[in-house]
């Protein structure tokens, strides 16, 4: 990490659809005392609307929400400093909505996940990413699915990278996959 690097902790909590990742990361950032949530989904259809709305109901009144479906890196920069813990919901829509925005092209994708990147390395709170894990599914049969595949493993795995912690949730349980090394004095 750089020097400009603090104290900051990253959390990266990959699963399945419905593995329970997402309740999992509510409860890690209900320690936190000032709790900001960064929001990807957008409501585009009458499903997804209430899904966001049932969402809202059961977070903590307290907690400030963004909506932030692509600028993420810039709401969590915003952010810093502000807020104690800093959850943000969900890389696999993020990927989508990058790959929208960006008319699929993989060099205008980029920017986005180093920027991403470059913002984890610099904050001084506790941020935990919630993701989709697709590399243990089928390869998609259309380029479209394939590319979305790759986005999203390549986000996962950079933030990974980065991350101070990387959690698996299975069946609503979590599997430690990275755990941050701790300091051994002499």
């Amino acid at each position: 990490m750089s020097a400009e690097t603090s104290n900051g902790r990253v959390i990266l909590i990959l699963g399945g659809v419905r593995s329970g990742k997402s309740r999992y990361a509510q409860q890690l950032a209900a320690a936190g005392e000032r709790v900001a949530f960064i929001a990807t989904a957008e409501g585009r259809d009458e499903e997804m609307t209430q899904r966001i709305a049932r969402h809202r109901e059961e977070r903590p009144s307290t907690w400030t929400t963004i909506e932030a479906p692509v600028e993420i890196s810039e709401a969590l920069l915003r952010l810093n400093g502000r807020f104690d813990t800093i959850l943000i919901d969900c890389l696999t829509l993020w990927a989508s909505n990058l790959m929208e925005r960006e008319q699929q092209d993989a060099k205008r994708v980029a920017p986005h996940i180093d920027r991403l990147v470059r913002a984890l390395q610099k904050v001084s709170c506790t941020v935990i990413l919630v993701s989709n894990e697709v590399g243990s599914g089928i390869v998609p049969d259309n380029e479209m699915g394939r590319f979305y595949r790759d986005v999203l493993g390549n986000i996962n795995q950079r933030v990974a990278a980065v991350a101070d912690e990387v959690l698996l949730l299975v069946a609503g349980c979590p599997l430690v996959v990275k755990r941050a090394a701790e300091t051994v004095t002499a």
